[in-house]
């Protein structure tokens, strides 16, 4: 399968010739479905590569077939099998024996919406380029106001630019779009906008900035779209309606919320309310949600889900050793959307930060990232699976618990050793301490 052509096998007894090439237009496509009608085909296996087998896979599927998506590194572990008529000859041998599983797919429904919200964060990619391109222009010209702006797309910054750009050019003039918010005041921001006005640089601030206003247009029509096939789903919720906002014991760092109301739209699919969990917001939630679909029974239990998505640690074993600990590796866009929410847990003072930094002591801070967005996960699936409410114990409760644990532990200890562990009052009047 390429960009080119498509090689398919099919048993011996169906056709004189077992194996054909197909070529890569859509109606090649058709005639291919079409052969392999003639063949008396049901299931298809094919391998994923690249973006080439997305027209056929879609293909086949409107034609009734039963199409499996397989990883091409799980079927090329026998040497000797190199070339494109023994590589389809040995998926339909391996198929035939049912030696093949099929990567997941959502529903297609779900797949539309994970494609709008492929491209925003794609969108938003751009976007964040274009920043770059605008704060390399500033301090070519010498002007500091990223350091006495926090965001540089915020009010004020995006004020100060535009009046750059249409021929502002006096410190205090240009301070006076201050912010009330500001952390710097009138007299700090009017030292950091005196520059070097050159025509290249200034040239480049305004395509910058004509980049930054084109994608943030292009980024309102894809949250339009994505708000359409949310309606699709949930056709009941009104999103114009004053949505009265989740009481959260976090605040969202997300710089890119989306123009909608998100939030109603996640409660009315999912039954819960996965915004409570530290960490997660609403854009995060609705990633997972298209990356791994409403469907709660794919995987049978949440360690089956956190094998999937890559966050759990390697059990392979030969000899009774285990070894190769290091969780698999694995570009999955839900994992990703934890991990970058593990970030956000480690410094909140709650049971999932305490967590999170008693493992980042322990492991390092990239394992307790993993090991976060693997708690993370399990109780995203607790939630979906079976409808519970998330409650955060607090840190203090975590710590309590923590404490026990480790007590049990050390008065088991003791007890095989012969020895006994006993309170011992604080000379400080403080908490009692065991020894």
């Amino acid at each position: 399968m390429g960009a080119d052509a498509h090689w398919v096998a099919v048993p011996r007894d169906r056709d004189e010739q077992p194996v054909q090439c197909f070529g890569a237009f859509t109606a090649d496509l058709y005639a291919l479905a079409e052969w392999l009608r003639q063949c008396q085909i049901e299931t298809v296996v094919m391998e994923s590569t690249g973006v080439y087998w997305i027209a056929l896979f879609e293909v086949l599927e409107e034609r009734g077939f039963d199409v499996k998506l397989v990883d091409p590194h799980a079927v090329r572990q026998v040497p000797g099998r190199k070339t494109d008529v023994k590589d389809g000859q040995w998926l339909q041998e391996l198929h035939t024996y049912g030696l093949l599983r099929g990567a997941f797919r959502p529903k297609d429904e779900i797949c539309v919406l994970r494609s709008y919200l492929r491209q925003r964060s794609m969108l938003v990619a751009m976007a964040s380029r274009t920043v770059q391109h605008m704060q390399k222009a500033l301090e070519q010209m010498h002007l500091k106001l990223t350091e006495v702006v926090s965001d540089l797309t915020g009010k004020t910054g995006m004020t100060i630019i535009r009046a750059i750009l249409a021929g502002e050019r006096d410190p205090q003039l240009l301070a006076t779009s201050r912010d009330k918010r500001c952390k710097h005041d009138h007299t700090t921001i009017a030292k950091a906008l005196p520059g070097h006005w050159r025509a290249e640089h200034l040239f480049a601030l305004q395509q910058a900035v004509d980049q930054y206003d084109f994608i943030e247009q292009q980024l309102r029509a894809c949250d339009e779209h994505i708000e359409g096939c949310l309606q699709a789903f949930v056709p009941d919720v009104e999103a114009d309606s004053p949505q009265s906002p989740p009481v959260r014991t976090w605040r969202s760092s997300r710089s890119n919320p989306p123009s909608f109301a998100v939030q109603a739209y996640l409660e009315a699919m999912t039954g819960v309310d996965l915004t409570q969990i530290n960490g997660i917001d609403s854009l995060t939630a609705l990633q997972v949600m298209s990356e791994i679909g409403l469907d709660r029974t794919r995987w049978p239990t949440s360690k089956h889900c956190a094998s999937w998505l890559g966050l759990c640690p390697g059990n392979t074993m030969s000899g009774g050793t285990r070894y190769r600990m290091r969780s698999k590796p694995s570009a999955n866009r839900a994992a990703t959307a934890w991990r970058l929410a593990a970030q956000g847990v480690a410094n909140r003072h709650r049971a999932l930060g305490a967590s999170s930094r008693r493992m980042r002591a322990r492991l390092g801070a990239p394992k307790a990232m993993t090991a976060t967005a693997h708690k993370l996960a399990r109780l995203v699936y607790s939630m979906l699976r079976y409808g519970t409410a998330y409650v955060d114990a607090g840190q203090q409760a975590y710590e309590q618990k923590y404490r026990d644990r480790v007590l049990t532990n050390l008065q088991r200890k003791a007890k095989a050793f012969g020895y006994k562990l006993v309170h011992v009052e604080d000379t400080d009047g403080g908490v009692p301490s065991t020894f």
